[in-house]
């Protein structure tokens, strides 16, 4: 009989000297790592974390990056994949497979407006698949013919590739790695906190919006194809567009013949209180991106979802010498993982049949209203949020907006972490303005459990500003 290793089986000091000499972090200066030690977790139930040091810790950000949906340890999930991976593991999306039939047949149900869905394996590449149906739109429609470029909205983010980093606005997340790709043409930002019109929301004409239009006229109507928007920023802040915001927006994409790309890496699947970020909005996009949450990043998955005169426009006659390359010439070998197609199926049962969507909802209103009663410190000048995602911005002066620095907010998390809660941050992402704490806990989080995540920021404030 064959002798099993087991993978679990770990010596401690090995591994943490392993961590050191082996792994390349990531968003992580490293140099602090030769008289530090990093963090390494080894076990999750529910939303606790536990580290090899067998410190435990309330996790507020669903894995660090907002994706742990329905919360660690689900063994249905383990059991589901299992079974998968012993039948059938992988066969390249040449093909069909039968957990991608009936994932694709759930995610159309969850968005009756659409038509088509295309998998991939992060949310990087579900919005390089956007982008590249775009750009090839615009040689092989003639009715589409030259619109080649994307706009995209400052304080943005769509993915660490060089080609959805054209389509960022955040600096510093960009700094050092250009020359980018052409053709990506930027507008501004939609935070009413830092309006970029200098406005206030109630005797402004949502000139954010309609100043897309200005950007579009300048570079030219008939260059633009298309243009991708967070339905809430993310990475940038956690901003909620106005409800006015999107239907004026989609009015002027119409107009243009501009197909609207809403990415939906984040804010879908529950975080935002709705299953979709974009159902707070009267908005009807295009094409709609995901990731993350797909599959409670128990596997790595993502998908690009399209309407039918999207698909409609790559339909050619393979016969025709002139059109026979006019499909979409595109693979993504993880993308034929039946393994994260089964896990996302599992993943949004449990969502549907544990009412999570609802919970988000519900308690992501508990957790809005808990993080306003830490407005009786002057250091937090917005509490800003929707459903499980929510962001504090912290100021020297509530009157003139002045950011913390950054030495203060870093400060600011390891108090934060000393309460044995992990909270997240914008990190290097603007020239000044990481200065935003944020909190996306997995949707299964209680009111204790808000109350303790709030709690440890309190304290953390205190010892920080005393």
């Amino acid at each position: 009989m064959e002798e099993k290793t087991n993978w679990l089986d770990y010596d401690v000091e090995e591994m943490v000297a392993g961590d050191k000499e082996s792994l390349w972090h990531h968003l992580k200066p490293h140099k602090v790592f030769e008289s530090q030690e990093q963090m390494i977790i080894v076990e999750g139930k529910g939303l606790m974390v536990k580290d090899i040091r067998g410190r435990e810790f309330l996790d507020a950000t669903s894995g660090g990056v907002w994706s742990v949906m329905v919360g660690y340890g689900r063994d249905s999930i383990a059991d589901a994949v299992c079974a998968q991976l012993k039948k059938m593991p992988y066969f390249a999306g040449v093909f069909g497979n039968i957990p991608a039939i009936k994932f694709a047949q759930k995610l159309l149900e969850k968005l009756p407006r659409m038509d088509k869905v295309y998998f991939s394996n992060s949310g990087s590449e579900a919005n390089e698949k956007a982008f590249k149906i775009i750009r090839q739109a615009s040689r092989i429609d003639p009715a589409r013919k030259g619109k080649y470029k994307i706009m995209y909205r400052d304080r943005d983010y769509h993915g660490t590739t060089i080609g959805t980093m054209s389509a960022t606005g955040q600096a510093q997340r960009k700094q050092d790695y250009g020359p980018f790709v052409e053709g990506f043409v930027e507008f501004p930002h939609c935070a009413c906190y830092r309006c970029p019109y200098g406005k206030t929301y109630g005797s402004c004409d949502i000139e954010c919006a309609r100043k897309v239009e200005d950007v579009i006229l300048k570079e030219g109507a008939d260059t633009i194809g298309g243009l991708i928007v967070e339905p809430i920023t993310a990475g940038g802040g956690i901003l909620k567009p106005v409800p006015e915001y999107y239907p004026i927006l989609q009015e002027i994409c119409q107009k243009y013949d501009i197909w609207m790309i809403m990415d939906e890496v984040v804010c879908g699947f529950g975080r935002t209180g709705t299953f979709w970020g974009h159902d707070h909005y009267d908005v009807d996009p295009d094409i709609i991106t995901m990731a993350k949450g797909l599959a409670s990043s128990y596997e790595a998955l993502s998908a690009t979802v399209v309407k039918q005169k999207v698909f409609d426009t790559f339909l050619n006659d393979p016969s025709d010498s002139e059109k026979r390359l006019n499909y979409f010439r595109d693979i993504s070998t993880y993308g034929g993982c039946t393994s994260a197609l089964t896990a996302a199926l599992e993943s949004t049962r449990i969502i549907e049949d544990e009412n999570l969507v609802e919970n988000s909802a519900k308690m992501g209103a508990y957790l809005n209203e808990q993080l306003e009663t830490l407005k009786k410190y002057d250091v937090v000048g917005d509490v800003r949020g929707q459903g499980l995602f929510a962001g504090l911005e912290f100021v020297t002066n509530r009157t003139t907006k002045e950011p913390i620095s950054e030495e203060q907010m870093a400060q600011l998390m390891g108090n934060v972490m000393a309460e044995n809660v992990i909270v997240g941050r914008t990190n290097s992402s603007f020239d000044g303005l990481n200065n935003i704490m944020n909190f996306a806990p997995c949707l299964i989080i209680t009111k204790e459990q808000i109350d303790t995540i709030v709690a440890a920021v309190a304290t953390a404030i205190e010892k920080t500003f005393s």
